[in-house]
């Protein structure tokens, strides 16, 4: 099996080698710099977005079906926004739902071409920039907060 090994071996690389220089290379994709206009819309959305707000994210899913097809479909997260950390296009909330009795907690960059829209449901009047005291289990500190009616 000696030599006769190394040389279908040999053989083995070179038709592989050759496949890839007939094909072309995959190109890869690599996340593409904010354009201007993507920015703005960013900064748009983070002034109005504030800790204590119900709001609805809708997230862009791409899903692959049993046939092999792409299809994206949007799912909606509602819960409420415990806070808000970062500067720029790398600022992030989180925000809290309880589902069947389970708090869930999601992080989303506000950057994030994933979400195709954030709508805003309600506001309560807080004092805090972190709303940690939510999640607490302890009955005296897990308040009611107090909504905001806009005129």
């Amino acid at each position: 099996m000696g030599s006769s090994g190394t040389v279908k071996l040999l053989k083995r690389m070179s038709d592989e080698e050759t496949k890839d220089t007939q094909a072309e290379a995959p190109v890869e994709t690599t996340p593409e710099a904010p354009t201007e206009e993507a920015v703005q819309a960013v900064e748009a959305k983070q002034e109005e977005l504030r800790p204590g707000m119900t709001v609805r994210v809708h997230e862009r899913i791409e899903d692959v079906t049993p046939k092999g097809e792409k299809r994206v479909r949007v799912q909606i997260f509602e819960g409420l926004i415990l806070g808000i950390r970062g500067s720029g296009p790398s600022k992030t909330m989180t925000i809290r739902k309880v589902s069947g009795g389970i708090g869930v907690e999601k992080i989303y960059p506000l950057a994030s071409p994933v979400i195709a829209k954030v709508e805003i449901v309600k506001t309560a009047k807080v004092r805090r920039a972190k709303l940690s005291f939510i999640t607490s289990k302890r009955s005296g500190w897990r308040r009611k907060l107090k909504e905001v009616w806009k005129k």
